[in-house]
């Protein structure tokens, strides 16, 4: 199966706007949403509950101290280099919200008074039908936010069967999220806007990317606002030989119909019509990846 990744280096470029809309378009059976932090692809997947599959999620460990077998000599303290270690009138204990679960402080303390539980940070669902979506939720403030984007991944896999392509909805910007969506990818799409930030986020997600080796393309969301930094986008694609598959002008409809959730795919706005031309051009891509 072909893994299609839409990725943007920045938040609010338009990204899950074009992932649902290629969904559509392609009558994609397999998809998922990897922005574990805000995922909102399911907005407009018109999924029931009923089809909906959920587990928790497991995390790293997060650890304790058992006062009663601590010796209070502060040795965990001085090694924890996330400051989780609290001390408090000569007794030690744990922020949970600031453990990172390395273990460093359970391997250091010799009355083995430091011990791992479990840590639950977040959820994956699965809707299954005549369509397969996966995602998942992170709890707020939670982390092991790459290792929940991996979970969805397999689970997309493990319940996928003989689908030619996927459509995945990445992460904004370039942290874990977006490194754990990127693994295993055959084509990023990478969505930018015509502005200082939106040329400065699209080249680290491109060096992101070709770590990793992944074919990519780029998408030039609301074109039409900003000629000059259109044209620094493109002279930037030159250069680096990244194709350009596709220009969606700024269409005032677009988030009137996103608000009234309606499909952007099957409207009559100027947008819809480009986004057809980049769904045809991926048509043809896919034999190639």
């Amino acid at each position: 199966m072909k893994k299609i990744l839409i990725i943007s280096g920045k938040g609010g470029t338009g990204k899950t706007t074009l992932s649902s809309s290629l969904i559509e378009l392609l009558n994609a059976k397999a998809f998922a949403d990897c922005d574990v932090d805000a995922p909102n692809l399911h907005l407009v997947s018109h999924y029931n509950d009923s089809d909906k599959l959920e587990q928790d999620f497991q995390g790293m460990d997060i650890f304790s101290i058992d006062n009663t077998l601590c010796k209070s000599c502060g040795k965990c303290y001085d090694v924890c280099k996330f400051s989780a270690i609290e001390k408090d009138d000569n007794k030690f204990k744990i922020n949970p919200l600031l453990c990172e679960g390395c273990g460093v402080c359970e391997f250091i303390c010799k009355y083995n008074a430091i011990k791992p539980n479990k840590n639950i940070v977040g959820k994956t669902q699965i809707y299954k039908s005549e369509k397969v979506f996966s995602t998942a939720q992170l709890n707020m403030g939670s982390g092991n936010s790459g290792k929940l984007v991996s979970q969805v991944k397999k689970n997309l896999d493990d319940n996928t069967n003989n689908h030619k392509f996927a459509i995945i909805d990445g992460s904004p910007g370039i942290g874990c999220p977006v490194i754990a969506s990127l693994s295993a990818i055959d084509l990023a799409i990478i969505v930018t806007e015509p502005s200082l930030s939106g040329l400065s986020d699209l080249k680290r997600i491109v060096t992101t990317a070709k770590i990793f080796k992944t074919k990519i393309s780029i998408v030039i969301n609301k074109a039409n606002l900003n000629k000059s930094v259109r044209n620094m986008i493109k002279n930037y694609l030159r250069l680096e030989n990244l194709e350009l598959i596709g220009e969606i002008d700024y269409d005032e409809n677009v988030s009137k119909l996103i608000n009234k959730n309606q499909s952007l795919a099957n409207s009559n706005t100027v947008a819809a019509t480009q986004i057809k031309k980049i769904a045809n051009k991926l048509i043809y891509k896919l034999d190639s990846l």
